[in-house]
């Protein structure tokens, strides 16, 4: 089901009861981009601890925004046995530009490229689009509102209330009182900001928005005052309504942050981000609050990247690139439990994804996630009871078995594969820092290095010192090979990294410990008397 603004409002109460009643929530945003060419030292690396790689990521999250979020709601079926009904919908979002509201955001070619190959309708992002805004947008815009210190900003806008303006009135000097107009096609908080401008500008006129538009009725001075002082359409009453469409997904995030249902998606970092970024507060500049802020938001978080991740080789999963995959060897031959393992069924009005696939339609995604998460929690569970009876399948035990990945998400190419929302860090478990050691090689740069050893692998690369620099990849094997491979060479020579030894820091604090203690030697061997 897909859902834009013309439509929101009034789906608010049904996907209220769906969350409410939910086991868990699917998630998948599309982006206008995913990360700016910063310069290489701001590009993140392995070599980064997760609050370096933040920092450099926050940058790209305020650079860009959301074009369409997907959630599938995932409920289990009363008196059916591990059975769950999906209800999967699709919110194109657009960000709200009304009063002092102006979003500045960017595309990057290879994301509108990318979004085009699966068919994305930019149409309905641009042209209806769910507004949003976060909490301190809105404190702004609520203020101006209710203070009524507000301006139309922008110029299309601007341009569009003054033709309605011009024609409102042209209708009046041939009017009556009594007479009324209809101004069709115009909806949404806009609806609220026109009849705004109307009143104000329009001393002989009264607005009521009705479904086939805004009605504007040509009244007299006395029953204008009458109006506003006695009718439940008073300006006092409906500058709440503008500011609920203004705020538009934002009352449902709202939602869903209340609800505090399990959060799942797959490789949700920068879905993370962004919801905190774009729907709660500017991302903060420290990475703890961060973390902290988001678990408060969504006390249980599921990657599902991270769960497959981990158990995939211990399965004898073949190897895998994207969702789709992992959903395809969970459904086939290959996974023992295929034909014990929960159902799924779409809902009534989310039969699109029945027969055919929409891979990167965030809904679709969306609906894989859960998916995924039930296949994989059932594997489990038949594993921890192999020797046993399997007991009867529910959702709580499901969340038993995957404790040990709950607020587990994980992160691409940084110091630690993944990042825990609700304790520290785990350790690296990166393969072994290389030290590369260059000779006879003047004035080389980490960009000739790195192209030296791509044909290899990849690693990154990072200067230690006018002739060393630091390599580091995320795969074990290719930290032998190149150990294996560049022994003896004449002009490269490769070793292993020791902090204690190698560092510049370490080094340069030993000699400065040796000048002391040799000039502390001489003092006292000058010093002493002699015999």
């Amino acid at each position: 089901m897909d859902v834009g603004a013309d439509e929101f409002e009034q789906s608010l109460p049904l996907l209220q009861e769906l969350v409410l009643g939910a086991d868990f929530v699917g998630l998948d945003i599309e982006f206008t981009g995913l990360r700016s060419n910063l310069s290489r030292p701001q590009q993140i690396s392995l070599f980064d601890l997760p609050s370096e790689w933040y920092l450099k990521t926050r940058h790209s999250v305020q650079q860009f925004t959301i074009c369409q979020i997907g959630l599938s709601v995932f409920s289990s079926i009363e008196g059916e046995s591990n059975k769950y009904v999906a209800h999967s919908c699709n919110f194109f979002l657009f960000p709200t530009t009304f009063g002092i509201l102006d979003s500045e955001f960017s595309f990057q070619a290879s994301s509108v490229q990318f979004l085009n190959q699966y068919g994305f309708d930019y149409n309905k992002f641009l042209k209806n689009g769910i507004p949003y805004m976060n909490e301190e947008q809105e404190k702004k815009i609520k203020h101006n509102i209710l203070t009524g210190n507000w301006r139309v900003r922008s110029s299309l806008d601007k341009d569009q209330i003054k033709v309605v303006i011009d024609e409102v009135t042209r209708w009046l000097d041939l009017a009556e009182e009594g007479d009324w107009m209809t101004l069709p096609g115009i909806a949404g908080f806009q609806a609220f900001e026109v009849q705004l401008v109307l009143r104000q500008a329009l001393p002989d006129i009264w607005t009521v928005l009705r479904d086939q538009g805004i009605i504007v009725k040509k009244v007299s001075k006395q029953h204008r005052w009458y109006l506003e002082n006695t009718s439940c359409d008073r300006e006092s009453c409906w500058k709440e309504k503008i500011l609920l469409s203004a705020r538009g997904f934002s009352v449902f995030f709202q939602m869903l942050v209340k609800a505090q249902k399990p959060l799942v998606g797959h490789n949700m970092m920068m879905d993370l981000l962004h919801l905190h970024e774009k729907f709660f507060r500017p991302l903060p500049e420290s990475y703890d609050q961060f973390k902290l802020n988001i678990h408060n938001l969504f006390p249980i978080l599921i990657d599902t990247k991270n769960v497959t991740k981990d158990i995939w080789k211990e399965l004898n999963f073949p190897r895998v690139s994207n969702l789709s995959e992992v959903y395809e060897v969970l459904n086939s031959d290959l996974n023992p439990t295929k034909n014990s393992g929960p159902v799924v069924i779409h809902a009534s009005k989310c039969e699109k994804y029945v027969e055919t696939k929409y891979p990167h339609e965030a809904a679709y995604d969306a609906f894989l996630c859960g998916s995924v998460l039930l296949k994989v929690a059932h594997l489990l569970l038949w594993r921890v009871h192999s020797a046993g009876p399997v007991p009867e399948p529910s959702f709580s035990l499901y969340l038993d078995v995957l404790a040990p990945y709950v607020n587990q998400v994980n992160l691409i190419r940084a110091g630690v594969p993944k990042i825990n929302f609700s304790g520290p860090d785990c350790p690296s478990i990166r393969p072994p820092i290389l030290l590369l050691r260059v000779r006879r090689w003047p004035g080389v740069s980490e960009q000739q290095v790195y192209r030296e050893f791509q044909n290899v692998c990849k690693f990154d690369v990072r200067r230690l010192s006018r002739s060393q620099f630091l390599l580091l990849t995320n795969k074990f094997k290719d930290a032998r090979s190149i150990l294996k491979e560049y022994r003896g060479h004449p002009t490269l020579q490769v070793s292993l990294y020791r902090y204690w030894r190698h560092s510049p820091n370490i080094n340069c604090l030993l000699q400065v410990c040796g000048v002391v203690t040799t000039w502390a030697l001489l003092a006292l061997l000058l010093g002493r008397p002699g015999p």
